[in-house]
């Protein structure tokens, strides 16, 4: 990449992660979904499957997800440079604004309009958590990949239904996912 295209792109990058972490309340889940939107649908710097598998590699890796979503996909675009911008990026906002609301927390804690507002944005919340798992399921569903079709309903019922912890299922998919590779690796070899 020339170094014209590189500053650009970090420039961007580092102006996307700005204001989807400035304007995003919700968790991790969110801003990944928002992400997808812009890196893969809007700028078209992603394939959609390649966002699937930062993604897992975002969740399986310890810490907010959203700034390490913001770490692959940065490293992903421009290398080191770019996880770094993206981190700033992604880190900026939430700092500033926890620091103002922790010099005014008393007032906040208080104030009847704020909680109202924050229940509300819990309803709002739980809807860009289900279009996340609707976008990123369709594909997987659209494949009609019958093993990856299983383990989205294995992990649906582990966790829904049986109540087993998600760090768990998270090893089991990784360790999974990590022999399935080896063994179509090995016999694509053959």
């Amino acid at each position: 990449m020339e170094e014209k295209d590189r500053k650009f792109v970090l420039w961007k990058l580092f102006i996307s992660t700005l204001y989807l972490s400035t304007f995003t309340f919700g968790g991790g889940y969110v801003i990944v979904t928002l992400m997808k939107k812009k890196f893969v649908d809007e700028y078209h710097w992603i394939k959609e499957e390649e966002m699937l598998d930062l993604v897992a590699i975002a969740q399986s890796s310890p810490g907010a997800i959203a700034v390490n979503g913001a770490i692959v996909v940065g490293y992903k675009l421009v290398g080191i440079s770019g996880a770094m911008v993206a981190i700033l990026g992604t880190i900026l906002p939430p700092f500033l604004i926890l620091s103002i609301v922790s010099m005014f927390y008393q007032a906040f804690r208080s104030n009847w309009f704020i909680s109202w507002m924050l229940e509300g944005m819990q309803a709002g919340v739980g809807a860009v958590i289900v279009s996340v798992t609707i976008d990123m399921g369709i594909p997987i569903v659209k494949e009609k990949d019958i093993v990856s079709l299983l383990i989205m309903m294995l992990v649906f019922v582990a966790s829904y239904i049986f109540g087993v912890n998600v760090v768990y299922i998270v090893l089991a998919c990784g360790a999974f996912g990590t022999i399935r590779t080896l063994l179509c690796t090995r016999s694509a070899i053959k």
